[in-house]
């Protein structure tokens, strides 16, 4: 997997590829040159005594030396250069598809496993191209090129690398085939660990009002010692790499001078040829250190490398349109909707969220959904923008199913103020004008006046430039609603969706609100999730979901006549004497 995704990353920087691998043939040529040149001026120029021979080997020496370090500077910075790219690219891509992605197949990874795939999964891959752009090239040229130079210098000590080399490939196996499966499971650990942090930061009040915070250290603790004993396990393994490589080293230099002076005594080698080649067995073990040291990191991207390619081989449902051909051309009616015997359903779940939906609503009316939490209320309104696909049936907007059309086009004639008022970071205007991004400042104070917010943005110092914290941080819940609000009205649409949207409002400021926005909202079509009867008294129909299903339907006064289900919420809601 982490070959496959290299690859594909690598495509649009195949020149400077090329360039990084040249830079290093040329800098690890260097390396394997002065030895042999070392060893020349110590036998032809030192020992004897010729000065010319040593100022012009010493004289390519520096050449040498000068070449490798600019091959080595410019194979870094292409290398740094490449890999940074790759890092932006795959969170680009992440990011995309996430955005690409239904709501559903983001429960399935789950939000902390998105954001940790997004951030430290790509910054492995990322340590990992770095690496192998400054090394992985380099070694395998520098080992070969060292053998076969070694060899040269003299053929009997160089049955001293037919025995180390294979020890030090064991040792790089046995360690890098332990390393796999301890990443994998650090990985899945550091989603668990910030899933806890997040939870416990969102939810920071509840735990003090419920006196949880030793539980909740406890827990918290747990998991970090999960993925402390992990890395300290995987951080053992890569430590003890060292001490052997360095024993397999120290053993190998003894014995070279070892036998290296026997033969010198011998007369069977100079003295010249022996310092190059411990030189090049320096080299060869060097070699062998830096491809064990990039395959050390490898699992670790491998791991990471399965992970993001599991996000990006998601085909999210909602991309594109979901059936082979569109149902028609778009009706007169506009902002019109239809479902016809609509179904929805989770995979695998023991029964539908959905079942057998069918009801119409047409322009400038109101449809109100009313029914006890569970009852598929906010299931049904994510449908029309395809935040989730209908399992069976049709969901019409304008005559048209929305699964024929890509979400975008279906999402621009829609306006959605969601269940869970959320702000970004940010102020009043950048916030407002995500419904509308060239909207004046007259229009977004007009939408704030519809909204009854405009009295308290006001107050704020900066006005429409006040800081937002993300989430709306520092706003009441009322406030946070109705900048939701308002940033709806911002966008005209064909189709105005509220999701329980005046809950956090008492009933001064909801009856207000509901006045001001009813002339907004003449010509549009309106659904209406709420709990409250007397928000959806005035509605054209309500109605009412049990169990996933429409039980009942009609106006205020035909369901308390004909609706238990509706009677019996209105009564415990109202007082008889005050229900028409």
């Amino acid at each position: 997997m982490l070959i496959r995704l290299m690859l594909r990353l690598l495509g649009e920087h195949r020149a400077a590829v090329w360039a990084i691998i040249v830079l290093q043939v040329v800098q690890t040529a260097g390396n394997l040159l002065l030895p042999t040149l070392n060893a020349s001026i110590i036998d032809d120029g030192i020992l004897a005594n010729q000065p010319g021979v040593i100022l012009g080997l010493g004289g390519w020496m520096l050449v040498l030396t000068a070449v490798q370090a600019a091959a080595a500077l410019g194979a870094g910075y292409l290398g740094a250069g490449v890999a940074m790219k790759i890092g932006h690219r795959l969170r680009r891509e992440l990011f995309s598809q996430v955005q690409a992605m239904s709501s559903q197949e983001i429960g399935t990874f789950g939000t902390p496993s998105l954001v940790t795939r997004a951030t430290n999964d790509v910054q492995q891959i990322q340590t990992f191209a770095v690496l192998a752009f400054t090394m992985l090239a380099a070694a395998p040229v520098m080992g070969i090129g060292g053998i076969i130079l070694a060899v040269e210098q003299n053929a009997v000590l160089s049955s001293i690398v037919i025995v180390i080399v294979p020890v030090l490939v064991l040792i790089m196996y046995l360690i890098v085939r332990r390393l796999i499966p301890l990443y994998r499971q650090g990985q899945a650990l550091i989603d668990g660990i910030t899933r806890i942090l997040r939870e416990q930061i969102i939810g920071a009040n509840v735990i003090r009002g419920f006196v949880r915070q030793k539980h909740e250290v406890a827990r918290f603790a747990e998991a970090n010692r999960r993925l402390t004993r992990n890395n300290l396990q995987s951080a053992l393994l890569v430590a003890g790499m060292l001490p052997m490589i360095m024993i397999v080293v120290n053993l190998s230099s003894v014995a070279v001078v070892w036998f290296g002076g026997h033969l010198i005594s011998s007369g069977g080698m100079e003295v010249g040829a022996l310092t190059a080649f411990i030189a090049y067995i320096l080299q060869i073990l060097l070699a062998i250190m830096m491809a064990m040291y990039v395959f050390s990191t490898a699992p670790r991207a491998a791991v990471c490398a399965e992970r993001i390619q599991d996000v990006l081989d998601v085909t999210p449902a909602l991309a594109a349109p979901a059936l082979a051909k569109p149902a028609g051309p778009a009706t007169p009616d506009g902002g019109g909707v239809a479902f016809s015997h609509v179904w929805f359903a989770y995979p695998g779940a023991e029964s539908p969220v959905l079942a057998d939906i069918s009801f119409s609503a047409r322009p400038g009316t109101t449809t109100a959904i009313i029914g006890a939490t569970g009852s598929g209320k906010t299931t049904l309104l994510n449908l029309l923008p395809r935040f989730l696909n209908a399992t069976s049936g049709e969901v019409r907007l304008g005559g048209t199913d929305v699964r024929t059309l890509p979400a975008g086009s279906v999402r621009q004639r829609i306006s959605a103020v969601p269940q869970h008022s959320h702000l970004f970071s940010g102020t009043v205007a950048s916030n407002l004008r995500m419904a509308a991004p060239g909207a004046t400042e007259d229009e977004l104070w007009q939408a704030l006046q519809l909204a009854q917010a405009e009295d308290f943005v006001r107050k704020f110092p900066d006005n429409l430039h006040a800081a937002v914290a993300q989430g709306g941080a520092g706003l009441s819940g009322g406030q946070r609603q109705r900048l939701c609000i308002a940033r709806a009205m911002l966008r005209t649409a064909d189709l105005y969706l509220f999701d329980d949207s005046f809950s956090a409002l008492d009933y001064a400021t909801e009856a207000a609100v509901r006045q001001a926005l009813a002339p907004a909202l003449e010509t549009a079509t309106v659904l209406m999730v709420a709990e409250r009867i007397p928000t959806i008294m005035g509605a054209d129909q309500i109605l009412v979901l049990e169990e996933g299903r429409l039980v009942a339907h009609g106006t205020h006064a035909e369901l308390l006549a004909s609706s238990p289900t509706y009677r019996e919420i209105a009564e415990s809601q109202l007082a008889l004497d005050e229900q028409p």
